[in-house]
């Protein structure tokens, strides 16, 4: 883990992923996952292009990860539709 004076812990999304995980942040997340909440959540943490791969600051990332409020969704393979509310 980086120390909190010096620049950015940046990382790849497989070493984030590995990292959340490790840290007790997130229970389970994979590289593939991350890649879609970067796309599609404006509040994610600055993504940088190095090389073929994206890249985040660790220490920008984990706070993020600790304080997103998550919404599993429903398994319709499993569980079928979900029942109608009653709004």
């Amino acid at each position: 883990m980086a120390e909190a004076e010096g620049g950015p812990d940046m990382v790849s999304f497989r070493e984030l992923a590995r990292r959340l995980v490790a840290d007790g942040i997130v229970e389970t997340i994979s590289h593939q996952r991350l890649s879609k909440i970067s796309r599609e959540d404006p509040a994610f943490p600055p993504v940088m292009r190095v090389g073929k791969t994206n890249a985040v600051d660790y220490r920008l990332a984990a706070p993020y990860f600790r304080n997103r409020v998550t919404r599993p969704g429903w398994r319709t393979d499993l569980k079928g539709k979900p029942p109608a509310s009653d709004e």
